[in-house]
């Protein structure tokens, strides 16, 4: 059974423009057309449906960073040619457009030590190695020596890449790709509570 963009969002109970990112990240399998239409597997939702909460608790630090990006998209950076995620990026690609600039906290995002990257409220890369950070002046921030631990390109699966050799990367990124992972912010930048405290 095949569902419209519009049935697939009721059934995850989301905006049809949230659930379009995913289609458009690229991180959704089986996807056909019908004229203009796209149309979506219902295993494919019912995958999405079923995909855990990231365990946050397992991070060992009261808050984290979260940063939530939409579909890749060209800039004219010095820096970077997108920002933004695509499963058709190469992991070089997907660092640069990932690693900055945003409005944040940097102080507080480095703390968490890791930053997951969500499309639609799913972890779809981890970002590590947040220790140093630059800051341009309109007040964003970027992460020169972040590392890209993992990125996902199917959501449904999930298929997961591994990128860094370091087994704490690897750790992070094994436990956090591919989970749900909500978080609420006026910016790219939430910070979200992984309920350890006290």
């Amino acid at each position: 059974m095949l569902l419209t963009t519009g049935q697939a969002a009721a059934e995850l109970d989301c905006a049809v423009t949230t659930f379009r990112r995913l289609v458009h990240a690229g991180l959704l399998p089986g996807l056909s057309r019908r004229g203009v239409r796209v149309m979506i597997p219902l295993h494919v939702v019912q995958a999405l449906s079923a995909r855990p909460e990231a365990p946050l608790a397992q991070l060992g630090t009261e808050e984290i960073a979260v940063l939530r990006v939409d579909t890749a998209q060209r800039t004219d950076g010095a820096d970077q040619d997108w920002t933004g995620f695509a499963t058709s990026l190469t992991p070089d690609d997907l660092l640069r457009s990932l690693r900055g600039w945003w409005r944040c906290d940097a102080a507080s995002a480095a703390a968490g030590g890791v930053l997951p990257v969500t499309v639609s409220g799913y972890v779809v890369a981890v970002l590590t190695g947040l220790e140093r950070w630059e800051k341009n002046t309109e007040g964003r921030h970027a992460f020169p020596d972040a590392r890209l631990a993992g990125y996902v390109t199917d959501l449904a699966s999930p298929h997961i890449t591994i990128t860094s050799s370091r087994d704490g990367d690897r750790r992070l990124a094994e436990l956090l790709l591919g989970k749900r992972l909500t978080s609420h912010s006026g910016g790219a930048i939430a910070y979200v509570s992984t309920n350890t405290a006290g």
